[in-house]
């Protein structure tokens, strides 16, 4: 057998499976070309409506006014009726003070005299309505006159107190009506009053005065959130904000929107209000019944050919 039969009984064989290589890279290079594929994608619709941009601001609630109860003399206290929390009326008992002089006296004198009836005995009174928030003493504590012995915050002053960024203050006044959100849920309608005369140096934050009626009682320093109404458009064109996408700079948007059942194109959008889950969009007009992408529409093409999942769809 000669050299050049040998050469070619090895050779074709490679050049049979070379040859198929090459042609299942150059089917693998077809399937990933990205203009041939298609993917899987959910689609919304356009929805015309009220739009309002707002910002969350906190609001404390607070009693403004508290009344001081105080020993009159020195002396000990026989009997405590103030509780912690109890809702007090203007005149009510709360202390009995036995003075000094009488509880080392009395009964000298008395011995002495029975029709002196000397007790020493001085009943304190509340000074104001409203709830016991501070309890200073307890029966058989000595105490010295003037010292304080429970406060009272007065329930007709109950408010609470918006910090409003001092930069937000334009705002205020279409929002002198509105509503708190409790931590628990509930909302209070309150009206904006009065501003108080200081700002905090650092947050820069000034408190505005919300008046609330409201029968239930609700604790010092409970932490409201409130939303100003910033900018309101009637018959605002929007999509979800997931339909809405931007560059890394956020300087130019756009969405997918679909041109027939399978083929979606990229549309340059100029966008208007924006809230929580929804973005205005002024330009182009969109109709109620263009469909634009909502999934599958991230770090796509210009132009893609896409497959609608009909049932997820329906869910949006």
């Amino acid at each position: 057998m000669t050299i050049r039969k040998i050469l070619a009984i090895f050779l074709i064989p490679a050049l049979s499976i070379a040859c198929g290589h090459a042609d299942k890279a150059g089917d693998d290079d077809a399937d990933l070309d990205p203009s041939k594929a298609v993917i899987p994608v959910t689609v919304t619709h356009p929805e015309t409506g009220n739009m309002a941009q707002s910002v969350e601001v906190s609001a404390v609630s607070a009693f403004l006014l508290k009344s001081y109860v105080k020993a009159t003399a020195n002396g000990y206290l026989d009997a405590v009726g103030a509780q912690l929390g109890k809702y007090v009326t203007k005149g009510q008992d709360l202390f009995v003070l036995q003075t000094k002089e009488s509880r080392s006296l009395g009964n000298t004198v008395n011995a002495l005299d029975t029709s002196l009836h000397f007790q020493g005995v001085i009943h304190i009174k509340s000074t104001g309505e409203g709830y016991i928030t501070q309890l200073t003493y307890r029966p058989g504590d000595y105490v010295q006159d003037g010292e304080q012995l429970a406060v009272i915050s007065d329930a007709r002053s109950f408010v609470f107190l918006l910090n409003l960024p001092y930069e937000l203050k334009p705002y205020l006044e279409a929002n002198r009506s509105l509503q708190l959100h409790l931590p628990d849920g509930s909302i209070l309608p309150g009206t904006v009053g009065e501003a108080l005369p200081s700002v905090d140096q650092a947050s820069q934050t000034q408190q505005y005065v919300i008046r609330v009626q409201t029968s239930k009682a609700i604790p010092e320093n409970l932490i409201a959130k409130v939303s100003l109404v910033k900018q309101e458009k009637t018959g605002a064109v929007s999509l979800p904000k997931a339909a809405v996408l931007s560059d890394e700079v956020q300087s130019q948007f756009w969405i997918m929107k679909m041109i027939n059942d399978s083929t979606a194109i990229k549309v340059p959008i100029q966008k208007g209000l924006e809230t929580t889950d929804r973005v205005q969009i002024l330009s182009p007009a969109l109709k109620v019944e263009d469909q634009v992408l909502l999934t599958g529409n991230y770090g796509v093409g210009d132009t893609i050919k896409v497959s609608i999942d009909t049932a997820q769809t329906d869910n949006h």
